[in-house]
């Protein structure tokens, strides 16, 4: 086990040897991916995203810390400013034919993989509405723990803060959406064996950041990693 990794390319390896980036590639792709999914709706311009992602990690690739965190999140701090960045472009182009002209051209197998990703990822996205009202600090913390999968370390990192101020937000952010759950009216009457609370606004994202902490993951989300 120790020899494969010893094996694997590093960022700074694969900026450098194109056979060791397909392999830093390889590894990183279905993750990156399904992160970009969850934030986009349109096939092109997640893989788009999806590219620009490893392109900006190829241009950055000196400036990866291992004892800063693990690659993948240090890959998740880079695709969250990459899709940050296209949300700013899209603010300010209402015409959307400069991104147009220049799209990858995806054939239709492309297109179809690419939409079943993104429809795998509507309930995440789902997720991600629902905290848009947290404050941004917060709201980036438990979205990397919530739905991205990362622990609290790896969102420090992906984020670029200190553990302990990943925790406190997180801590900051299940409280704020526990009380949006609990004093939340109900439009309509809740089903027989619910609660108020169940069918209020952000109740769900409010058991999805409470999972974080008990371990059971809600339907749709899961947890394959610890918090730290």
């Amino acid at each position: 086990m120790a020899g494969e990794r010893s094996r694997r390319a590093g960022p700074r390896e694969a900026a450098r040897d194109p056979d060791r980036f397909e392999e830093f590639y390889r590894r990183h792709v279905e993750r990156i991916t399904r992160f970009v999914a969850r934030r986009v709706d349109d096939p092109h311009t997640a893989a788009d995203l999806t590219a620009d992602v490893f392109l900006a990690a190829i241009r950055s690739a000196d400036s990866y810390r291992p004892d800063r965190g693990e690659e993948e999140a240090w890959l998740f701090g880079i695709a969250r400013n990459v899709v940050a960045a296209e949300r700013r472009r899209a603010a300010r182009e209402a015409d959307s034919g400069n991104r147009l002209a220049g799209r990858r051209l995806l054939d239709s197998d492309d297109i179809t993989r690419m939409e079943e990703r993104i429809h795998a990822e509507d309930r995440a996205r789902e997720l991600l509405g629902s905290m848009a009202e947290l404050p941004e600090g917060e709201r980036q913390v438990l979205e990397l723990v919530a739905v991205d999968q990362l622990s609290v370390t790896e969102a420090a990192a992906a984020l670029g803060i200190r553990k302990v101020t990943a925790r406190v937000r997180l801590h900051r952010a299940r409280k704020a959406l526990a009380a949006a759950a609990r004093r939340g009216p109900a439009a309509e009457e809740p089903p027989t064996g619910t609660s108020p609370a169940d069918t209020a606004p952000g109740a769900d994202t409010a058991r999805a950041a409470e999972s974080t902490r008990t371990g059971d993951a809600p339907v749709g989300i899961s947890y394959a990693r610890g918090q730290a």
